[in-house]
Formats: C-alpha cells, structure tokens, sequence
C-alpha cells in the first residue's frame, strides 16, 4: 500500500493560508470568524388565519475576523496601522484570505472589503509559560465574498 496514488478526494489542511492587504503584508498564524449570515425578517398577516409568523432572509450580516501572530522585536506594523484611525477617517483595505493546497495554490479565497483595525492586544504574559509572544487583530469589515479557487 505504500507509494500507491489513492483516488479519494481528501478534505484541505488548514494550516496552509496566506492573507494579504494589509500594511506591510505580516505572516499570521491564527484567521477566525470568517463568517456571514442572513438576518431573518418574520412577518405575520393581520388576516392570517397562522398561528406562526412566516420567516423570510433579510440583511447579510458579517461578523469581524481576529488575525494572531507572533510578536518581534522591530516589528511595529499593526500597532501603526490601527493608530491610524482617526474619528471619522480610516485607511481601509481590501484583505484577502486564500486556502492554500499543498502546492501552494489557493484553493478557497475569501475577499473582505472596506475592512479596517477596530482592536488589537497584545499577548498575554506568565513567568512560568513556554510559549511565544502573539498578538492578535481584530477587524472589522462591511463585505464578504468567497470564490473557489485562485
């Protein structure tokens, strides 16, 4: 069984991403909450001889992404990037998110518009843990479209 070709098709890795349009184009370890839903209008007749109001999809509705990754030492692009908000002035960006296949090309691409910082922390710190420093983005976003593929 070893070095034979299997013929199933196997779900993609996670761990396998890029995100770009952002200052600088840091490397994350972390993208959560790519996510969208409809809201959902209940309407019932005054006539209605219907006990249950009828349910119809209303506004699209995105949520906001958090992006993590590690803290350096010269590395000030985030916190840079979200002091730029200003009151009622924002450098907004186009981010893209692809899910990458083995060879590196994109597989699933998520396109978030008019995204811009609405929160950033820094890591959590413990004098008896092992881990890295990492530091965490949260942005927020007004549209999100996804395509199979590049």
């Amino acid at each position: 069984m070893t070095g034979e070709t299997q013929n199933t098709a196997w779900p993609l890795p996670k761990f396998h991403f890029s995100v770009t349009g952002m200052p600088g184009n840091p490397v994350f370890q972390e993208v959560s909450g790519l996510e969208t839903e409809a809201q959902v209008i209940e309407y019932r007749a005054g006539s209605s001889g219907i006990f249950a109001p009828i349910k119809m999809p209303g506004l699209a509705k995105v949520g906001n992404i958090t992006l993590k990754k590690g803290i350096f030492v010269t590395d000030q692009q985030l916190w840079t990037w979200f002091k730029s908000i200003t009151m009622n002035s924002v450098a907004r960006s186009t981010i893209v998110v692809k899910l990458l296949d083995e060879t590196g090309k994109p597989q699933y691409t998520w396109q978030l518009n008019n995204a811009f910082p609405i929160k950033l922390s820094g890591t959590d710190m413990k004098s008896d843990g092992n881990e890295i420093a990492v530091e965490s983005l949260e942005i927020a976003f007004e549209t999100m479209s996804m395509s199979v593929g590049g």
